[in-house]
């Protein structure tokens, strides 16, 4: 062992030895706190901050063998123990270890599953236990139903339910749709008499400037839904040739949803637009948010933020703000601005205006990206998005694809980044209460296990704790599939970014005071700071801290659960289109990149399909040695695979139970 090696494990066994004595003597401790359960079947308790309190608190670590019957998002009672040896496989020592001594609030009182041989359901929620034993009366359910259950309850060490409602057959892409939405709650689309009477809503009237002659446009993905947001850019005479005033027109959904009218109360309820493959279920009635939506050649109402802009350097030098009235000259999507971006190439049919704005706003966003770059050290995971493509109105399933971020997704980004910052700014220095999207900084020991395991993939990062060397770590990634794991793994290391009433930091984006305000149409978060701002322009009273505190929370929890039921759904589209490849026979080769090793086998990632795929033990040559399996013949060199090596799998099986597709190495 090399003497700086020697000297790291004798630093580690000190900090060890460390956190194992102020364990000690916090044993015997008493905490409350929310349960989050993990995949792997144990948990940790987010614990309850004392009012008032500055001080950070670590999760507690709640081993299988010590929930005590406690259930992902109970609020429980935990006993602090003593760390011990056997749960370090588990967490490495995340913080305090506690045993959960009593449940104080249960957080559901059902749950959906799929009806399993022998009488048993297995849940959909992969965080509730695996498989509970059915009672009572079935109600007409067979095997292979998704059915909700009232529970579940241990008794005697047996998981029981009871069969409420049975919601459709596993399989048919409605049914698991709709199992989805009643697991995670996401309440059913507006029905046509909401949608009639939403469409006889009048505007309500605010003063407003007309821009008959500003030259705007729109650039929305080619299947979107709404189109909330719109954009411009003019040369300010009588200035600094290098001043530019760029403008981020936003649809003026206050003047259509005043607070506590009935879609307003509505929209609260569901918190966000839900986005499921096959699926759309939008905060607004539909026919409102088509209202809503500037349209090309119409002119719109709007909530504009016009920004003053360095185009050579990228500095906002001043903002303002007005209720408006627009005209969209043109609809574009991201893929033709890509285009025009990468070539230089346009349609025939775009005039040389067009042109203009276009070379224009991807010149300016770009230096205002550097700006940030240099100003704020944003931390940017160029993690691709895998989506499952669906025809709607066929219920069929059409395959995945990527999607990357690029210059003309960027031009955009950037547009609302800075409008949500002046937005912020605006309301704190008018002391008006907002909500605003905050994101603590990682805990220092989460970013250490991140470190510990990028190092096993061959890239130690140093330091994460400092912006700088994150970004030069993330820079100096390869481009290849280790890249996207590695990303992966060290988002999972940050926490969750929420809402809250006061401007906390934005750890990711590098940025305080940062409000939502662009997209009201498919975030309550958004339509709620619209509501202010429209109460201060009308001198009118606006809500109290207090309460958008309490929307903040609310919608916290909605966003999360409102992710949660998209990540299943596509989840489950991605295995019923790889069940469709195992129906046809082919043996098609997949390639992907070791990211876990555990006792049962090996966690791949395999980049074409988003998802992470399982390769049983079993279907493994040799043995398990110290965190490797030995593999022979499977590959030259070492004869073994680790965290981060590539390996070729074709597809054995789909465990739907389970939620989890099975591989095989390709040549067996």
């Amino acid at each position: 062992m090399s003497k700086n090696r020697h000297q790291k494990k004798k630093r580690l066994i000190r900090l060890a030895d460390r956190k194992h004595e102020r364990q000690l003597a916090r044993a015997g401790t008493f905490v409350t706190g929310k349960l989050k359960m993990t995949h792997s079947g144990f948990g940790f308790v987010e614990r309850e901050v004392p009012e008032g309190s500055a001080e950070k608190y670590e999760d507690v670590f709640i081993p299988v063998s010590k929930l005590n019957g406690a259930l992902d998002g109970d609020t429980v009672k935990v006993q602090l123990v003593p760390g011990r040896q056997e749960f370090t496989s588990d967490t490495a020592h995340r913080g305090d270890t506690g045993r959960i001594v009593e449940v104080l609030e249960r957080s559901r009182d059902s749950f959906v599953g799929e009806i399993l041989p022998g009488g048993v359901v297995r849940p959909l929620n992969t965080r509730l236990p695996g498989e509970i034993k059915l009672q009572g009366a079935r109600k007409g359910a067979q095997k292979g139903d998704f059915v909700k259950v009232r529970g579940p309850e241990l008794v005697k060490g047996e998981w029981r339910g009871a069969v409420s409602s049975v919601i459709g057959k596993a399989g048919i892409l409605e049914s698991e749709l709709d199992a989805v939405m009643a697991e995670y709650d996401i309440p059913p689309a507006y029905s046509r008499e909401d949608n009639e009477e939403a469409l006889k809503i009048v505007p309500r009237e605010i003063e407003r400037t007309p821009y008959p002659k500003l030259f705007v446009i729109t650039i929305d993905p080619e299947d979107a839904k709404d189109f909330d947001d719109a954009l411009s850019i003019t040369s300010l005479p009588g200035t600094d040739r290098n001043l530019v005033e760029l403008g981020v027109h936003i649809a003026d959904v206050a003047a259509f949803i005043a607070p506590q009218s009935k879609f307003d109360s509505q929209a609260a309820r569901r918190g966000f637009s839900c986005y499921l493959p096959g699926r759309t279920l939008p905060m607004l009635p539909p026919g409102l948010t088509a209202n809503i939506s500037m349209r090309a050649g119409v002119p719109s109402i709007a909530h504009s933020v016009f920004l003053t802009v360095d185009k050579k350097t990228g500095e906002i030098l001043s903002s303002r703000r007005e209720h408006t009235v627009v005209t969209i000259a043109h609809r574009l999507n991201y893929d033709e601005v890509q285009e025009f971006s990468d070539k230089g190439t346009a349609p025939e049919t775009w005039p040389p205006r067009l042109l203009k704005v276009l070379k224009d706003l991807l010149k300016v966003t770009a230096a205002m990206r550097k700006y940030r770059e240099v100003h704020e050290q944003f931390i940017d995971l160029p993690l691709p998005e895998v989506r499952v493509r669906c025809d709607e109105k066929n219920n069929q399933l059409l395959g995945v694809e990527s999607r990357v971020s690029r210059p003309s997704e960027q031009l955009v980004e950037e547009c609302m980044l800075a409008a949500n910052s002046a937005v912020g700014a605006e309301m704190i220095k008018r002391s008006v209460a907002g909500i605003y999207r905050i994101h603590t900084e990682p805990e220092v020991e989460k970013l250490s296990e991140f470190a510990e395991m990028a190092a096993q993939f061959g890239f130690p990062p140093g330091d994460l704790s400092s912006r700088k060397v994150c970004n030069d770590f993330i820079r100096s990634l390869p481009d290849n599939p280790k890249k996207e794991v590695i990303l992966s793994l060290l988002l999972r290391s940050f926490p969750r970014a929420e809402y809250a009433a006061k401007p906390l930091l934005h750890y990711a984006l590098g940025k305080t005071a940062y409000a939502h305000f662009t997209s009201p149409i498919r975030r309550y978060t958004d339509l709620t700071v619209h509501q202010q701002l429209w109460n201060l322009d009308r001198k009118a009273r606006t809500r109290r801290s207090e309460t958008l505190e309490r929307i903040a929370e609310k919608c916290s929890e909605l966003e999360e659960q409102v992710d949660n039921a998209s990540f299943a759904a596509s989840d489950r589209m991605k295995l019923r289109l790889l069940e469709e490849e195992l129906n046809r026979g082919e043996l098609k080769i997949y390639e992907g990149v070791i990211a876990k090793v555990i006792t049962a086998g090996l966690q791949v990632a395999i980049q074409e399909l988003g998802l992470y795929g399982f390769v049983p033990v079993e279907a493994l040559s040799g043995n398990r040695r110290r965190g490797k399996f030995a593999l022979y013949g499977e590959r030259s060199g070492s004869g073994s695979f680790k965290l981060g090596d590539y390996i070729y799998l074709r597809l054995a099986g789909i465990d739907f139970a389970r939620g989890s597709a099975l591989f095989v190495p390709a040549g067996k």
